[in-house]
C-alpha cells in the first residue's frame, strides 16, 4: 500500500487580500512560482485569467535528469478570496490534492497551502520520496517563499 505524505507550508505576505487572490488565483502566474530548473512550461490555455471550477491546466516539466513529465490538473473547487483546489488528473503522482487557503491577518494575508500526495511503484515510491521527493518538493516552497519575498517585501 503506496503511503499517503502531507506536506504543509505557511507564509505571510504583507499585501492585501485581493492582491493575493489576484495573484494566485491567475494560472500565468504558475511559472513564476516554480524554480527555473524545472524547465515547467504551461502547455494548456483556457482563454480565463482567473481559475475557476472545472479548469483543467496542463503542464510539461522536467524533475529529474531532465526527462520531461506531462502533469494534468484540475481546478476542483474554488471560493473566491479564501481557497482553492487543484486535483492531478494525470501525471507524475498517484494521488495530487493541494488546497491553498488565504485568509486576512493584521498587516496582510497569511497563505497555507496543504497538499496531499502518494507516488506510484509501492517500495520504490517510498525510496523514491525518502531519497528526494519529498525534499524536492520542500524545495519548491523554498523557492516561492523566497520569490514572494521579493515580489512583496516587508514595509512596502
Amino acid at each position: 500500500m503506496a503511503a499517503l505524505y502531507v506536506l504543509e507550508d505557511i507564509q505571510f505576505l504583507p499585501i492585501s487580500l485581493a492582491e493575493a487572490w489576484d495573484f494566485f488565483s491567475s494560472p500565468d502566474n504558475l511559472s513564476a512560482l516554480t524554480p527555473d530548473y524545472l524547465r515547467m512550461v504551461i502547455t494548456s490555455r483556457s482563454g480565463s485569467t482567473k481559475i475557476y471550477p472545472g479548469q483543467i491546466i496542463s503542464y510539461r516539466l522536467k524533475p529529474l535528469f531532465g526527462i520531461p513529465v506531462s502533469w494534468v490538473t484540475e481546478i476542483t473547487h474554488v471560493s473566491d478570496r479564501s481557497f482553492f483546489v487543484d486535483e492531478q488528473r494525470s501525471g507524475p503522482y498517484a494521488f495530487w490534492h493541494h488546497a491553498h487557503f488565504f485568509r486576512e491577518v493584521p498587516g496582510g494575508v497569511e497563505m497555507r497551502d496543504l497538499v496531499h500526495y502518494k507516488l506510484p511503484l509501492g517500495f520504490l515510491g517510498r525510496w523514491a520520496h525518502a531519497l528526494f521527493v519529498r525534499r524536492q518538493l520542500e524545495d519548491i516552497f523554498i523557492y516561492r517563499k523566497k520569490f514572494l519575498e521579493t515580489k512583496y517585501p516587508s514595509g512596502q
